[in-house]
């Protein structure tokens, strides 16, 4: 049953967010740069909420506290170090020319290592309970939809078509599941590694929300934004503690 859990929640977790976006792809554009502004304001919220409420406390329950920083520390200068060799989610404003026929192979790799990482986050956290495991995948969830629709930008600009954009997007999200499954069958035959996984995938939400989506609220100062991006923030934060209160 357990793995029936994780099956679904990799779906949606991966493709199911690709599907998600594609279907969000279809409204105006004025409408369409709205709803992902917002959900990328949540976005911030939840994967902050997960990490501080859910992922590090958890880990730190299991092993030693110590290391389990440590594993955090490791995890944010790799993710750095990749997104510097790989350019993960490069250029994702309209106004960017650069290497526009080249970011799309770079925009596909970057995104299969990234849900793969998600599929072993949202495995690991189901693995150490059924409430980590839906507070983990509702933040994957929030946080893919926003870029996955600027994935589909940067491919459709790079000159595919929105189908062959659509599907691409299906096989990098695919990883998730693949990688999810291995991650399921490995690490539940070797309990200790459960603790750092969790650590090193809590330094994966947190390198996205400080890295990523912080920077790109602050291009947004006006009294209006500001407000929404507090509330947005304290809303993501505040379903993650709903899930944990009320388990």
């Amino acid at each position: 049953m357990e793995l029936i859990y994780i099956l679904i929640a990799l779906f949606f977790g991966s493709v199911g967010s690709v599907a998600l976006a594609g279907i969000l792809l279809t409204l105006r554009q004025e409408k369409l740069e709205s709803v992902s502004t917002y959900l990328m304001y949540l976005a911030g919220g939840t994967l902050i909420g997960a990490t501080f409420l859910g992922m590090i406390p958890k880990a730190i329950s299991m092993t030693n506290p110590r290391f389990v920083l440590q594993a955090i520390l490791i995890g944010i200068l790799l993710f750095f170090i990749l997104e510097k060799a790989i350019l993960w989610r490069t250029c994702r404003n309209k106004e960017c020319e650069r290497h526009l026929h080249a970011a799309a192979p770079i925009i596909l790799i970057g995104d299969a290592f990234h849900n793969a990482i998600d599929g072993i986050v949202i495995a690991a956290s189901f693995l150490t309970s059924t409430e980590l495991g839906i507070f983990v995948t509702l933040s994957v969830i929030l946080h893919e939809i926003p870029q996955e629709l600027g994935d589909f930008g940067i491919l459709i600009k790079g000159g595919l078509s929105k189908r062959k954009a659509f599907w691409f997007n299906v096989l990098s999200g695919s990883t998730a599941i693949v990688f999810g499954v291995v991650a399921y069958y490995t690490l539940e035959s070797l309990q200790s590694w459960i603790p750092y996984t969790l650590a090193f995938s809590a330094a994966s939400f947190l390198y996205i929300a400080m890295a990523d989506l912080i920077p790109e609220m602050h291009r947004k100062t006006t009294l209006k934004d500001s407000l929404s991006q507090i509330f947005l923030i304290i809303l993501g934060i505040a379903i993650m503690y709903s899930i944990i209160l009320f388990k």
